[in-house]
């Protein structure tokens, strides 16, 4: 291995291990594309291996689990893995939440990941906004529904088309209007 490798397969890993630098700043050795995160989480079309993985129902705090915005379509349902919510970092492929829409029978369809984070855990480590695919992360701060401190959040809808932008947070085509009363007794 040439002198000129390791030294960059050094500073991959102190990038990785510290956490200092976003997806634009990692390796070239590393997934930077939605064909990579599809390809990395296309195994969550079962909700058992999401589970499996971590990943568990999450509900705002008035026990909703569909989300949705009147006017500009759903989110759908969110599984949040919240170990990962936790980190200062954005990992392409492992996102913190898998997101499901329910078809018109309540039968759910993997349609979108989200990529969140903890405002001030990432501002505690970087000057800006985390980005990622060219797209800088939307803020929501608190309170808000969803009982979170301050965050940044990106939908990437991997796995449904949305006519409002691939990055868009809410899809026209996704609806919670479908009998979702089953999923207001689940529990994460």
């Amino acid at each position: 291995m040439n002198i000129k490798r390791l030294i960059g397969s050094a500073a991959a890993a102190v990038i990785l291990i510290t956490g200092q630098a976003t997806m634009a700043a990692a390796s070239s050795h590393h997934p930077k594309t939605v064909a990579d995160l599809r390809a990395a989480t296309t195994k969550y079309h079962s909700i058992a291996k999401a589970e499996h993985d971590g990943y568990g129902l999450f509900k705002d705090t008035a026990g909703i689990a569909c989300i949705d915005m009147p006017g500009m379509g759903a989110m759908g349902i969110h599984y949040v893995n919240g170990t990962k919510v936790g980190r200062p970092n954005i990992v392409l492929t492992k996102p913190e939440a898998v997101l499901y829409a329910p078809d018109r029978h309540g039968r759910l369809h993997l349609a979108a990941v989200e990529y969140v984070v903890v405002k001030a855990d990432w501002d505690a480590t970087h000057k800006a906004p985390p980005r990622l695919f060219g797209h800088t992360f939307n803020f929501t701060d608190a309170p808000n529904r969803f009982g979170l401190p301050p965050f940044y959040s990106l939908h990437v809808w991997a796995f449904k088309h949305n006519p409002a932008g691939m990055f868009e947070m809410f899809n026209p085509n996704v609806h919670c209007n479908c009998s979702m009363s089953s999923m207001s007794s689940m529990s994460m």
